[in-house]
């Protein structure tokens, strides 16, 4: 479970994107929504909902909001997530979010995140408005029976409070780095 409490501002980040860019908060300055979500290539319930992520960022984009895809995943003891891996993915799958690496896990760390995928939403203030997971079934498409991302950002959009503002999040546990 995260300790970010809802309320709460984003952490900032300075990462690569598999675009070869850099990315902070500061780029997203001008989106009136925005998504943190901790990702990863390997994860079933990650590769299951990616497709979801797309046709969210798809829906929403032009009404402000930004999806944003971080991986901080052990890419020694994870090779599949590694930066190499995550640009292929991005391209295999048709990504229209940024995807981020956090090779040292600082980021996950201050977040506090503990799977893939998490996710964290920020309304036109940047305070947390809903945190969890994208679904209620993200590993089985055909078994979902709330959309839980899509109804908060839906809500955002809308001018509404966010009616389910917390949720558990769904997934793997994030692949640390053994010292």
């Amino acid at each position: 479970m995260s300790t970010m409490e809802l309320g709460s501002s984003p952490i900032d980040f300075n990462l690569q994107g598999v675009d070869g860019n850099t990315y902070s908060l500061k780029n997203f300055a001008d989106k009136k929504y925005l998504a943190i979500m901790f990702s990863c290539n390997h994860c079933p319930y990650v590769i299951a909902s990616e497709r979801e992520f797309v046709q969210i960022q798809s829906d929403f984009g032009d009404q402000g909001f930004q999806l944003v895809a971080i991986n901080p995943n052990d890419e020694v003891t994870y090779p599949t997530d590694s930066f190499d891996n995550m640009v292929k993915r991005a391209e295999e799958k048709k990504f229209n979010f940024p995807y981020l690496r956090d090779k040292t896990q600082e980021v996950a760390k201050k977040y506090n995140a503990g799977r893939t995928p998490e996710i964290y939403l920020y309304n036109e203030e940047r305070k947390l408005v809903y945190y969890g997971r994208i679904n209620d079934n993200p590993k089985f498409h055909d078994e979902i029976t709330r959309y839980d991302l899509r109804q908060a950002v839906s809500e955002l959009v809308e001018g509404k409070k966010v009616s389910m503002p917390w949720t558990q999040a769904l997934g793997c546990s994030i692949k640390w780095v053994q010292n």
